[in-house]
């Protein structure tokens, strides 16, 4: 496949042209070149020239993509490792669903998507770009997210203008923390900074945390993401104004696509569906204190790995995620087998003795016991739950009821109702179950008081190490640690 950016193209041994030639220099061996004019034998030469030049032209050209009304949707999305990959593509898969159409996810760097757009190799990019400035090359979508963009160095983060002039700031060509530095220079016109392509700002964040380079720029929610690998960093000084990101299209793009595209946003800002995404996605980010953090990644390495086949059965059991029980695990006993509470709960799932015995649990403190017991009883809770419900939120409802009981989450599913919000929705859910430790409103429900607040922030953290766990233990998520740094930088942009 060509490189969007340089627009080189493979001319190895393998390649189709060199290839089509080899396999077709036989002709020449059946015939005798003595025999031929030479005129005749120039124009042979020049034949097999021009049709090994029109294959390799054939090969080098990328047809734009067909009409998005034919049934495929091409949307360009950040590589598997960026930390809003999920949220990016979850969003164009729902709008593909809008249009009734097939999704087809093309993952490039943010520069090579404006590369892409404009050759009309994809219909959208879905990467999420600062739309608070015209640009000659995009037309911006509706803007579907805020979000501020501050500097972060290995040492202290600057928190003046002043004192940006001595850092020295890498970010991603073509981002929007790219964008951001443009429209910051209005008023800092010293500003400088330094540009790489093929990374993503997490990758960034993750150098300047192990030292490799000085300084970079990334939004509070990737910064709130990393923090949790990484509980020292701080964010410093605010960069240009608050980002309105938007999704964005080719100048000539089609205007009945752009129209769905302006009603889908309305319809998802109307029905609460963009607010549930990002609080899947963004929600959980930053609940964790730094020193929790510390320690949750350093037993991740040193406790983890002697249950991991235990969850990993628990997981096969049940069918639910062995990184969610393990999450589960850590947060209800930091994944000690003989914990116990002064409330009597014990063991590695923390169970009290009416569910150990329920679930037929003969010793508490056994760790394959325990983790059994808790994965087949929050699968059980699962079920409990309405047919209508799906996931995600049907596990975080169902995780409530693993803290709380199922008595007290229907309580707060009926509060929800009563102030007309979505019973079957965690995002409303979680707004008033709070307010089952208020006297006042738990007289008014079946099961009485009970601290939601703790539901709430049992639910979040358990999905926190849940994402901390997929991102440090999957193949797809490599910490960033290149000894020279400046092997990165692209030589041809300079700010």
């Amino acid at each position: 496949m060509p490189d969007f950016e340089s627009g080189t193209f493979n001319h190895s041994a393998t390649s189709p042209g060199r290839a089509f030639y080899q396999q077709h220099a036989k002709i020449g061996q059946n015939v005798s070149m003595r025999k031929l004019a030479p005129w005749k034998i120039a124009a042979v030469s020049a034949l097999c020239i021009a049709l090994v030049i029109a294959l390799w032209a054939s090969f080098r050209v990328i047809k734009p993509v067909p009409d998005w009304s034919d049934g495929e949707l091409v949307a360009i999305v950040p590589p598997a490792d960026s930390l809003d990959q999920q949220f990016d593509q979850r969003l164009a898969e729902l709008f593909a669903a809008y249009l009734g159409v097939k999704l087809k996810p093309l993952a490039l760097y943010p520069q090579q998507a404006t590369t892409a757009l404009a050759k009309h190799q994809a219909h959208f990019s879905a990467i999420g770009m600062r739309a608070n400035e015209p640009d000659d090359f995009l037309k911006f979508g509706t803007s579907y997210q805020t979000v501020r963009e501050r500097i972060v160095c290995s040492d202290d983060s600057p928190l003046a203008h002043d004192e940006l002039k001595s850092r020295k700031i890498i970010v991603v060509t073509g981002s929007a923390e790219d964008a951001a530095l443009r429209a910051s220079r209005k008023k800092i016109p010293s500003l400088s900074w330094q540009l790489v392509s093929q990374k993503m700002p997490n990758e960034l964040l993750e150098a300047v945390s192990l030292g490799d380079i000085d300084c970079t720029v990334a939004n509070e929610e990737q910064i709130a993401t990393m923090r949790n690998y990484h509980p020292d960093m701080e964010a410093g000084l605010s960069i240009a104004t608050p980002s309105q990101l938007a999704w964005t299209f080719p100048p000539d793009a089609d205007p009945e696509l752009l129209e769905k595209m302006t009603s889908f946003f309305e319809q998802i800002q109307e029905d609460g569906t963009l607010n549930r995404l990002i609080e899947q996605y963004y929600g959980h980010n930053d609940r964790i204190v730094p020193l929790d953090a510390t320690a949750f990644l350093t037993k991740t390495n040193s406790v983890l790995p002697h249950y991991r086949k235990l969850f990993d059965e628990a997981a096969a059991l049940t069918g639910i995620e062995w990184q969610l029980l393990a999450a589960m695990a850590y947060r209800e006993s930091h994944w000690d087998p003989l914990a116990t509470s002064v409330t009597k709960v014990r063991g590695m799932m923390m169970l009290t003795e009416d569910t150990a015995d329920r679930m037929k649990v003969s010793n508490r403190l056994d760790a394959r016991e325990s983790i059994m017991a808790g994965a087949r009883y929050l699968q059980l809770l699962k079920e409990q739950l309405p047919l209508r419900i799906d996931e995600p939120d049907r596990t975080w409802l169902a995780l409530a009821g693993y803290n709380q009981g199922m008595g007290h989450l229907e309580d707060a599913r009926m509060l929800a109702q009563r102030y007309g919000l979505n019973p079957d929705s965690w995002l409303d859910v979680q707004k008033v179950m709070p307010k089952l430790s208020k006297p006042d409103i738990a007289a008014t429900t079946k099961h009485g008081f009970a601290r939601g607040g703790e539901a709430v922030i049992y639910v979040e953290t358990v999905r926190l190490y849940q994402d901390m766990l997929k991102r440090l233990l999957r193949d797809e998520y490599k910490m960033l640690r290149v000894p020279d740094y400046q092997l990165f930088l692209d030589p041809r942009q300079a700010h």
